[in-house]
């Protein structure tokens, strides 16, 4: 079992798969997502690899990005391992038409920060062997809050405030 304070500084190398699709739209000749996510095992300063080049779709893996789980996360990422699909969110840049992967993250709050600020943003299906990375660090790390007493602004709205009677 891994010690706390080795995985409160927890990261894990992944790269990125960016897929170009070609529409038929004259106002969006193509759409840019990812689509998945692998562990990084190519050797540091890797540049991008195209997978595939043709009319119709470009994969570019993009290695060199890593996730981080930090503290004050840890419930987002509670709430995303316990969901019926857990996702790895990556934000991405166009660059000269070419969409590339700038951050990843497995947290539903960041995430959604993210999506908040409009920025591109997609949701890829977290790989098998990322769950028990990111269990364990829940598991040591993630304490729900506890429920707060309710307050009410006077004793005559004790029981009826919240309530259609």
């Amino acid at each position: 079992m891994t010690e706390p304070s080795d995985i409160t500084a927890a990261t894990y190398p992944i790269a990125v798969l960016m897929e170009r699709v070609t529409l038929a739209n004259p106002w969006q000749p193509y759409r840019w997502e990812a689509k998945g996510v692998v562990r990084d095992v190519f050797p540091a300063e890797t540049r991008e690899r195209v997978l595939l080049r043709n009319e119709q779709l470009w994969q570019i893996l993009y290695p060199g990005l890593e996730l981080r789980l930090m503290l004050d996360e840890a419930e987002g990422y509670y709430l995303n391992l316990t969901s019926p699909d857990p996702k790895v969110f990556v934000l991405w840049r166009l660059t000269d038409e070419i969409a590339r992967p700038r951050f990843a993250t497995v947290s539903y709050h960041e995430g959604a920060r993210w999506m908040d600020s409009s920025e591109p943003v997609d949701g890829v299906t977290m790989p098998v062997e990322l769950l028990p990375w990111v269990g364990e660090f829940v598991e040591q790390h993630y304490r729900p809050e506890p429920e707060k007493k309710k307050r009410y602004a006077s004793n005559k709205d004790r029981g009826r405030m919240g309530r259609s009677e």
